[in-house]
């Protein structure tokens, strides 16, 4: 293979459409536009969400609801999953980091752990929050919580 006999694979280009080039193109004419009306014109324009005069969608439709600003997401990790972190590792004490570096949780996002599943071992857990049932279940498990 060479520079100069590179070429696409057969099928990926086509060739446009070459409107208003004469009837020999087959779309010469009205180029496509149909007879007459604004739609025709050269500089039409329509307005965003235009429905030929039907009341449009964005107004048929009403508002509900709200987004909070405020609101935090957190990447939520059960307690089954920590588990298998400290088993796999031979871990006892588990940060959010070690949870990034696991791909347990995405950069930039912040942790709380849930408690789903169960924990075998005493684990020292640093996380950004905690329900509080995994809160009990690591205390009673002989671990420990530390909000990060």
């Amino acid at each position: 293979m060479e520079l100069h006999n590179l070429q696409p694979a057969p099928g990926s280009n086509k060739s446009n459409k070459r409107i208003g080039r004469g009837p020999g193109s087959g779309y010469g004419g009205t180029s496509t536009r149909g007879h007459k009306g604004a739609k025709s014109r050269s500089g039409y324009k329509h307005k965003v969400g235009f429905e030929g005069g039907q009341m449009p969608l964005q107004r048929r439709v009403p508002k509900f609801g709200f987004k909070n600003i405020n609101r935090v997401e957190y990447k939520a990790i059960n307690l089954d999953a920590l588990e298998a972190l400290a088993a796999a590792q031979n871990l006892t004490k588990i940060t959010v980091d070690d949870l990034r570096a696991a791909g347990l949780a995405p950069k930039g996002k912040p942790v709380k752990i849930l408690g789903n599943g169960a924990i075998g071992r005493a684990l020292e857990v640093q996380a950004d929050a905690f329900s509080k049932k995994a809160e009990e279940a690591i205390a009673a498990a002989g671990g420990s919580v530390s909000k990060k």
